[in-house]
């Protein structure tokens, strides 16, 4: 069964010996250039994709639009990509002991903004990895599992259903 990550952790990629792809930095944040006219009324906030290579040999990496996905609250309504103010890896050979950092700029309505979900699909070498997802929140510090008040936290969600798969696993 293919598991989430939680916002934070690292994802190493089989097919691609040494690379390690990190969803991070999900945060409330206006964008740098100014809000689009079409965000209006909803809530800014940014996400970082970082992928370093810890591998031999040098590998081009490319991370543009149409290869994130993010989807907000229960319902995983899709956020609006501010595709004017947000920076990606567009053909960067990224090195051995190197990274290279996508930022994104999105906007939702603040409500919400507690469950954030981000999909990527990251080219390597003209080969498609596959997709992997991260599960995080805004508030939610990342890695850490910390419960809301009156229900639980959405990283001690995963937390709890990661352990319970393991456990099933393991008989």
């Amino acid at each position: 069964m293919y598991e989430p990550n939680v916002v934070g952790d690292w994802q190493e990629y089989d097919e691609h010996a040494g690379l390690r792809v990190r969803v991070h930095g999900l945060e409330a944040s206006e964008p740098p250039r100014g809000r689009d006219d079409a965000a209006e009324g909803l809530t800014y906030f940014t996400v970082r994709v970082t992928v370093e290579n810890r591998g031999g040999r040098h590998s081009t990496i490319h991370l543009e639009d149409g290869q994130i996905d993010v989807r907000v609250g229960p319902d995983g309504e899709s956020a609006f990509i501010d595709w004017r103010n947000s920076q990606f890896i567009e053909g960067f050979d990224v090195y051995p002991l190197r990274r290279a950092t996508a930022v994104l700029y999105a906007a939702a309505p603040e409500a919400s903004l507690s469950l954030v979900d981000v999909q990527i699909q990251l080219r390597v070498d003209d080969d498609w990895a596959d997709r992997r997802l991260w599960a995080g929140g805004i508030g939610l510090q990342e890695g850490a599992a910390q419960t809301a008040p009156g229900r639980e936290g959405l990283a001690h969600q995963v937390s709890n259903f990661l352990r319970d798969q393991a456990e099933e696993g393991t008989a």
